[in-house]
């Protein structure tokens, strides 16, 4: 019998080997073909087009559209663009701390540092720069402007800065330092014996950070924690883990990547000595809380750590690993994707099949696969992760963005705050109803106007109408909902006071006193925080929410 089957088996292994060898030869084949037909229309068109052409451009035009076929993470990053990336991933640079924007056509601080060099010589949020070294900046942009701005330590810039409030212009020489930013935007008490971190990013030490503030909130009395993840985007994974590892065991799997190279797949788990492993946790997540930030929410999720509260988070289980390529310029491709300790992957996008049109696909809820927490609580993978607790969605009018957006609160906040220059206690503080007149005066003279969906909406309805030859039938009845929406845009400063004025307390507190002076105002007003603090006083529904009795979660 063995003899009668030796011939097909080897032959078949035959068959295999050959294969196996030709593939690799024929994709090899295929990618030196596509290169020489691209270096041959480059060439030709580059010779030939009627116009003079940027070849630069060109060709960067050309790797954009390729990578653009991929997914949104893998990057081609040049040698002019180096810095800004290491700058994203270290948060370290040579500069003066200050975050610059632009609001209505001038370049101002938004954001100098606390304890670095441009805050201890006294700059403030909304000082408008008008010289840097004696090089005008009025209507640049701001990677022109941040480029005078940074420089080697210990150097030192001219700036000359005009102040609300103030006549003559001001001229501070500021000495440049190593600009390492704070992974934390503020880490306090909400309340007696709650404590609360808010992390807006995963450079370098933020795992440190977050263990130091945890140490300080204990010293401090707290007895429960709120680790805040919204809107955090994520950043190295190496200090998602870290972070996991402050409240679970050493040894523990966090995350595990696996991906083309097998080489590269691996493993990390937790290495140190944790902070607090029993301390009650809530994790807030939003929909903007993507890798790092779902690693770590995931993994405690996983293994019944802490309740997540909020959204369902964005979906990003992808890996991205940099390759050094010719003339000091790098790639930032997706090598992996990741898996969390119960092992499921929260990717949300296949951005390998894709529809007809070319755009991605998003996994539908019926696909999705059921896993375990370490208590047996049902999870999903696929889409994100899906909140233990979730928060409603809290309505921002249009009349409110729109200021926002305009820079109107901005600036508004700035002229208060020169008009009040002593700061009043930021716990307790609330505007007058004199001061909301005062703004809508201001929005008055910055001839401040805006639009709504449903008016773009209507103009399309417009349109329609127009190229269908019905305007004439319906003209009296569109002129009739004009009327309305003009009326009700009217009415929204009325309809939307309450909800403007809490925006613009906390623009205020924080040009008063940064991240903490809009943490003071800011924290009892949030619901998702509300809902945590609610959590965490109710012992039975904190463990009771960790450790079901039918070991079941709905599905999402």
């Amino acid at each position: 019998m063995w003899r009668r089957f030796k011939w097909p088996i080897i032959l078949g292994t035959v068959v295999l080997i050959s294969f196996s060898f030709r593939k690799p030869v024929e994709k090899y084949f295929d990618i030196a073909k596509s290169l020489d037909i691209f270096a041959t229309l480059f060439k030709e068109v580059n010779a030939y087009y009627v116009d003079e052409v940027d070849p630069e451009k060109l060709i960067r035009k050309g790797i954009e559209g390729m990578l653009e076929s991929l997914d949104p993470y893998t990057d081609y990053i040049s040698e002019d663009e180096l810095e800004s990336f290491r700058i994203t991933t270290t948060g370290q640079y040579g500069g003066i701390g200050a975050l610059i924007g632009v609001i209505n056509n001038k370049a101002v601080i938004t954001h100098p540092y606390k304890n670095f060099p441009a805050f201890k010589a006294g700059i403030k949020v909304g000082d408008e720069l008008i010289s840097i070294d004696g090089k005008k900046v009025q209507g640049k942009s701001t990677a022109y402007i941040s480029t005078l701005l940074k420089g080697k330590p210990m150097t030192e810039v001219e700036i000359r800065l005009k102040r609300q409030g103030q006549k003559e212009d001001l001229k501070v020489t500021i000495r440049r330092e190593k600009i390492t930013l704070s992974n934390l935007a503020y880490a306090g008490l909400v309340e007696s014996g709650v404590g609360y971190i808010k992390l807006d990013d995963f450079t370098p030490g933020a795992g440190r950070e977050v263990s130091n503030a945890l140490l300080g909130l204990k010293q401090k009395g707290a007895k429960s924690v709120i680790l805040d993840l919204r809107d955090n985007a994520g950043g190295l994974l190496q200090e998602a883990v870290n972070v996991v590892n402050i409240f679970v065991p050493r040894g523990q799997e966090v995350v595990f990547t696996k991906g083309k190279v097998e080489n590269w797949n691996k493993s990390y788990k937790t290495l140190n000595n944790p902070i607090d492993t029993e301390i009650p946790l809530v994790v807030l997540v939003s929909e903007e809380s993507a890798s790092a930030s779902e690693i770590v929410a995931g993994a405690l999720q996983d293994y019944d750590r802490a309740i997540l509260i909020g959204k369902k988070t964005y979906g990003k289980g992808l890996v991205q690993t940099t390759r050094p390529l010719a003339y000091n310029s790098q790639l930032k491709v997706t090598t992996a994707k990741y898996y969390i300790p119960s092992g499921r992957c929260i990717q949300a996008v296949d951005y390998t099949h894709r529809k007809q049109d070319g755009s991605a696909l998003r996994m539908e809820d019926s696909l999705k696969s059921e896993f375990k927490t370490k208590h047996g609580r049902k999870v999903y993978d696929g889409g994100g992760l899906d909140p233990d607790i979730v928060t409603e969605s809290e309505y921002v009018g249009s009349v409110t963005a729109s200021l926002v957006n305009a820079g109107v609160v901005f600036e508004f906040a700035s002229k208060y705050c020169s008009e009040n220059p002593d700061m009043p206690d930021l716990s307790l503080f609330h505007l007058s109803d004199k001061d909301y007149s005062d703004f809508l005066g201001f929005l008055k003279a910055q001839k401040f106007a805006y639009s709504m969906e449903i008016e773009e909406s209507t103009k399309q309805l417009i349109e329609a109408a127009r190229r269908e030859r019905y305007y004439p039938y319906l003209e009296a009845a569109i002129n009739n909902l004009k009327d309305k929406i003009g009326a009700a845009k009217a009415a929204d400063f009325i309809k939307f006071k309450a909800e403007i004025m809490e925006i613009l307390e906390e623009q205020i507190a924080f040009h008063y006193a940064l991240n903490e002076g809009q943490a003071s105002v800011s924290l009892n007003r949030d619901n998702t925080i509300t809902e945590a603090r609610r959590v965490l006083h109710d012992t039975e529904v904190y463990h009771k929410t960790l450790s079901p009795t039918d070991g079941h979660n709905p599905k999402p």
